[in-house]
């Protein structure tokens, strides 16, 4: 039985994680759940899976929280909340599904209370990836993939070191712009907040949603793969597939390529990282080759979707650039969302803020979050 701290249950990778937990009631206890501010679906969750302790984001929420349950469980909040649940003595692993920086505290917190983290929030090892693997071998901890390209890249590992590796290659569906006939550089302006939230392939929450749209998305995923799998960024490629089967791939040096592939749910990684080195029986993700019938690749439009280019060099210089990357990102997006700016505007914010920015390098985490905070300001519109 593995006691699993999830930080971030009502999100899109949360719910899926309590459907892990649904599915698996005697390999996964949720022993903790933290949300931000969907007190009504936390209580439900509380309620279900009985966890010894639950947080909020805000302090009042929490004390309805305490009242609707009374002794049944321990309700905390704010940041102290999300580090105390990711240092609970009898956590075993702790799931980071918080989407934006906020899960980067409690991340190392965890790693140094000697537990091991599964990430979903690419943040983490996109800000800080230095200093959370140095910090993970440390402390002898693991550093488990939730995200599906970086599932399918640790399965395909299985263990063999980076020299055995010529490249990783990223495997990304190209959004729902992806088609350069219907929708060419020129119509990009025209493109609304609703018609970049259809993803042709995966359920997500906004942020995430929008991020594949522009290819932002698989920057970020590149940074990370950088830091997961100790490999620098010329060796990490990305490969549109527009099926959304193969969920990555690994070329070997001596020519051989191994990918992971099964029909697109959340659900599977999610398994795959709070079960390891395990494999658990589940019917959930059923891939029927025969009806899917073809899986096509194609190279990315770099001039369309410049967000891999800019990540790529922000990856490549390091120090505190992929946090300005990450953050510049995060307002642009929020403007978009908010109309202040139009859907090429926010691959320009983030290249104007990254031009702009002085690189510190083997930054603190201090230095870190100064970083992420004068982006933030830079970017604003």
């Amino acid at each position: 039985m593995k006691n699993v701290v999830l930080l971030g249950s009502t999100g899109s990778i949360g719910t899926s994680t309590v459907k892990v937990a649904d599915d698996l009631p005697d390999q996964v206890r949720l022993l903790a759940l933290a949300a931000g501010n969907n007190s009504e679906l936390l209580l439900e969750q509380t309620r279900r899976h009985k966890p010894a302790a639950i947080s909020i984001s805000e302090p009042a929420k929490a004390k309805e929280l305490q009242n609707a349950l009374g002794t049944a469980a321990q309700v905390f909040y704010g940041e102290e909340g999300l580090i105390k649940l990711a240092t609970l003595p009898a956590a075993d692993i702790v799931l980071i599904a918080i989407v934006g920086t906020a899960g980067l505290k409690p991340a190392l917190a965890a790693i140094r209370a000697g537990k091991d983290i599964a990430v979903a929030s690419k943040e983490i090892l996109v800000m800080a990836g230095e200093i959370v693997m140095n910090e993970a071998r440390k402390y002898g901890v693991r550093v488990l993939a939730v995200d599906s390209e970086h599932s399918a890249i640790f399965q395909c590992l299985d263990g063999k070191p980076s020299s055995s590796v010529r490249k990783l290659w990223l495997t990304a569906s190209g959004g729902p712009f992806r088609d350069k006939t219907l929708w060419p550089k020129e119509k990009f302006s025209e493109i609304t907040v609703e018609r970049a939230l259809k993803h042709p392939s995966w359920v997500m929450g906004r942020k995430v949603t929008l991020d594949s749209a522009t290819l932002f998305n698989k920057g970020l995923e590149m940074i990370e793969a950088r830091w997961l799998f100790d490999i620098e960024m010329a060796r990490v490629g990305v490969v549109v597939h527009p099926q959304s089967i193969v969920h990555s791939m690994v070329e070997f040096v001596d020519g051989s390529l191994i990918a992971q592939l099964s029909t697109p749910d959340m659900c599977l990684p999610i398994q795959y990282a709070l079960t390891y080195p395990d494999r658990a029986v589940s019917e959930r993700v059923q891939t029927n080759f025969p009806k899917i019938g073809t899986l096509t690749f194609e190279e990315p439009d770099v001039e369309r979707f410049p967000a891999i280019e800019l990540a790529r060099r922000a990856g490549e210089v390091g120090g505190t650039l992929p946090a300005v990357l990450n953050a510049a990102n995060e307002i642009a997006v929020e403007a978009f969302v908010n109309r202040k700016i139009n859907f090429p505007q926010i691959t320009e914010l983030v290249r104007r803020t990254m031009d702009a920015h002085k690189v510190v390098s083997h930054p603190t985490l201090e230095q870190i979050l100064v970083a992420d905070n004068w982006a933030r300001r830079a970017a604003a519109v």
